[in-house]
C-alpha cells in the first residue's frame, strides 16, 4: 500500500512539474513578480482561432524548455480573446482584457508577447517567430530592465 501511494504521488508530481501557471490579472502578477523577483510576460492571443497564436502555444509556450524557464524567471499573464462558445470568458474578464489591450496592445496584433519588469514597465515586445524554444527564450531574455 505504501509503495502504491508513493508511486501515485511521484506520478502526480511529475505530471504537474511542467504545468504552467497562467494568471489573468496583471495586478496579481505584479504582486507575485515583486515577491519572487521575477519579470512578467503578458501574452495577447486568440487561443482557439488565431493560427499564429496556436503555433506559439504548441511550438514555444507549451514546450518543456519554455515552461521550465518561465517557471524560474517569469510570472505569466494570458490576455485571451477566444471565439468558440465553449471557451468564452466572463464579461468581467473580457472587459479587463480590453483595458489591457488598450494600454499594452493598441494595435491589437496577435499574438503579442510583452516582457515587463515587476512594476509592469514594458521591456520588450515580440510576436510569433519560427524558432526553437531555446532561441525564443534567448530572444525574450534579451529584453533587460
Amino acid at each position: 500500500m505504501k509503495k502504491t501511494f508513493l508511486l501515485l504521488l511521484f506520478l502526480f508530481s511529475f505530471t504537474f512539474s511542467f504545468a504552467q501557471k497562467w494568471l489573468t490579472d496583471l495586478e496579481q502578477a505584479k504582486k507575485i513578480a515583486a515577491q519572487e523577483n521575477k519579470k512578467i510576460i503578458m501574452v495577447f492571443m486568440g487561443s482557439d482561432w488565431c493560427p499564429p497564436c496556436k503555433r506559439l502555444n504548441s511550438n514555444i509556450l507549451n514546450s518543456k524548455e519554455f515552461k521550465a524557464h518561465a517557471d524560474r524567471n517569469y510570472v505569466m499573464v494570458k490576455v485571451d480573446f477566444p471565439k468558440k462558445e465553449a471557451n468564452q470568458l466572463s464579461e468581467n474578464q473580457v472587459a479587463y482584457n480590453q483595458i489591457l489591450t488598450k494600454k499594452y496592445n493598441p494595435s491589437r496584433k496577435l499574438p503579442r508577447i510583452i516582457v515587463m519588469d515587476k512594476e509592469a514597465e514594458v521591456l520588450g515586445i515580440a510576436g510569433y517567430k519560427r524558432m526553437k524554444p531555446m532561441q525564443y527564450i534567448k530572444l525574450l531574455s534579451s529584453f533587460q530592465g
